[in-house]
């Protein structure tokens, strides 16, 4: 009979408050919560546990925390810092197994069976180890959950955030016990959504997933959700009881399905059609440039939006299929920019994305009779191996210096934040 793994799901408590508590000593003792001090309307990226108990939440209005807790410490987030730290940590994770599979910038699956003959048979000594390892390094406390499976370690994690020692196993011994007493809410991947569906169908607790015929389920999600849902119905049958076979890979696990990027507006600025097209156009910019980086091209072009007019909102998304697959800048802003004018309502813009998807490989492009596609491809490769090598600051469109341009901005940003 196999061996049972055992998987860690280790989690860095308030990661990017807890780099920054480190970095600043003096703050040891104060609320700290990073964030844009300059913006009231921004929002909390995360927040220490002082400030967490003075009522200062993730996601709240910057303002908001503020006059909750008028003492807080706020910091402007410096992503390029974090993920330099996050890196270090997985080196540190490596030094005791090879098995290290990223799930987050702060969350990361170990697989530490084979580890146990270099370090013992004690597991919890080993989590110690590795949580001390960590924090002397980086000053960032993390929280171990264990489990024979990824599903069981994730769900673990939950409860160690609660201990002490911020260590917790979650194996089939005790799942009925610890886990299935839980609303169906406090499961993985189930959404509001999703929990409203099961609460409809008369599901209210996980052990009520966990304990039902699978056929049983499957019929109750028909009823409710449509034919189409026993692959989704199967899913969680399997999440409730602790199933998941896939094992602890090293490296990204999938292939990428699609490629975009957003930018959140400030919905006042961007009221007329001019001011909204220079986005389009950088969004779509940057977009090609990293299809064009992994090698791919898209066959749909799609386009989220979200209006408002500080009164009503509006949100939507739209796709179109292109003519042959593509990665060209032209091309993909033709089509980003016919969607949002067939679509458009005429209220501001609050935030728009733009992405490609159904990827194909580079190396095979249809040609056609009145462009050649291969020349303005090669071309727009040699202007990224540029922005590569100098920034992307290094060649920009004439139309990126209008005052509704946020290509500057997003130059000394990383996934929409300061580096």
């Amino acid at each position: 009979m196999p061996k049972e793994r055992i998987i860690l799901l280790s989690d860095c408590q308030s990661f990017y408050a807890s780099v920054e508590k480190a970095a600043h000593p003096e703050y040891k003792d104060k609320p700290v919560a990073v964030g844009d001090p300059a913006r009231m309307n921004g929002i909390v990226l995360a927040a220490c546990p002082i400030a967490k108990a003075r009522g200062v939440t993730t996601a709240s209005r910057v303002g908001e925390a503020l006059t909750k807790c008028p003492e807080l410490v706020v910091i402007r987030p410096r992503m390029g810092t974090y993920i330099k730290v996050s890196l270090l940590i997985s080196q540190i994770y490596r030094s005791y197994t090879d098995l290290v599979e990223p799930f987050s910038i702060d969350e990361q699956f170990l697989d530490v069976t084979g580890s146990l003959g270099c370090f013992g048979e004690d597991v919890p000594g080993i989590i110690r180890s590795i949580q001390e390892h960590v924090l002397l390094s980086t000053g960032v406390w993390t929280r171990v959950g264990i489990g024979p499976t990824k599903i069981l370690a994730k769900m673990a994690n939950n409860f160690a955030k609660k201990q002490k020692d911020g260590i917790f196993r979650l194996d089939h011994d005790n799942i009925d016990k610890e886990l299935w007493p839980l609303p169906v809410h406090d499961m993985f991947m189930v959404a509001n959504r999703m929990s409203r569906n099961f609460y409809h169908m008369g599901i209210t607790t996980i052990g009520d997933i966990a304990r039902m015929e699978l056929g049983e389920l499957k019929r109750r999600m028909r009823t409710t959700m449509g034919r189409q849902s026993d692959i989704q119905a199967e899913y969680y049958w399997q999440t409730a009881r602790g199933i998941d076979p896939s094992p602890v890979v090293t490296g990204m696990r999938h292939q990428i399905k699609s490629v975009g990027h957003g930018k959140a507006l400030r919905w006042n600025l961007y009221t007329r059609l001019a001011e909204i097209e220079v986005v389009l156009l950088e969004l779509v910019i940057e977009v090609c440039q990293r299809a064009r980086r992994y090698r791919y091209m898209g066959s749909v072009v799609s386009i989220a939006v979200s209006e408002t007019d500080g009164h009503k909102s509006n949100s939507y998304t739209r796709q179109m299929t292109l003519p042959e697959p593509s990665a060209l800048t032209h091309e993909i802003a033709a089509a980003a920019y016919r969607l949002f004018v067939e679509n458009w309502t005429g209220m501001p813009l609050s935030r728009l994305a733009i992405s490609i998807s159904q990827l194909s490989d580079d190396r095979v492009m249809q040609l056609t009779l009145f462009e050649d596609r291969v020349r303005t491809y090669n071309r727009e490769q040699a202007v990224d191996q540029i922005k590569t090598r100098y920034g992307s600051r290094a060649l920009i469109r004439a139309s990126s210096l209008l005052e509704s341009a946020v290509a500057l901005e997003r130059a000394e940003q990383i996934g929409g934040h300061y580096k």
